[in-house]
């Protein structure tokens, strides 16, 4: 799904997504990185959910609207090959079984 200039961003792709965070009258810019584990289209709504593993294991995971004015970009760090609509599975898979294998060219 492409947008706003964005790149086109699938399920399993890991990105950077850049996100405009503000904090009383201050903005600054929070990178988030993860897998995109699903990906929704239909216009204005169309999203990404992205998913990263936080400290002591724990995951997390944020939805982005791609039309937001609140995302600045987003970075495609590496391609991944799946078979799969959604990625509901890693959420469960620990260690090695959460890999996914890169696409080549």
């Amino acid at each position: 799904m492409q947008d706003r200039g964005h790149p086109k961003v699938e399920v399993g792709d890991t990105v950077k997504v850049h996100v405009l965070i503000v904090e009383g009258d201050k903005e600054r810019i929070q990178v988030f990185q993860g897998v995109v584990i699903r990906a929704r289209k239909g216009g204005n709504e169309a999203s990404i959910t992205v998913r990263r593993i936080a400290s002591h294991n724990v995951g997390v995971e944020r939805t982005f609207l791609l039309h937001s004015p609140r995302i600045d970009k987003i970075e495609i760090v590496r391609r991944a090959k799946v078979r799969r609509a959604q990625l509901y599975y890693l959420r469960t898979a620990r260690g090695k079984a959460a890999r996914l294998k890169e696409r080549r060219g």
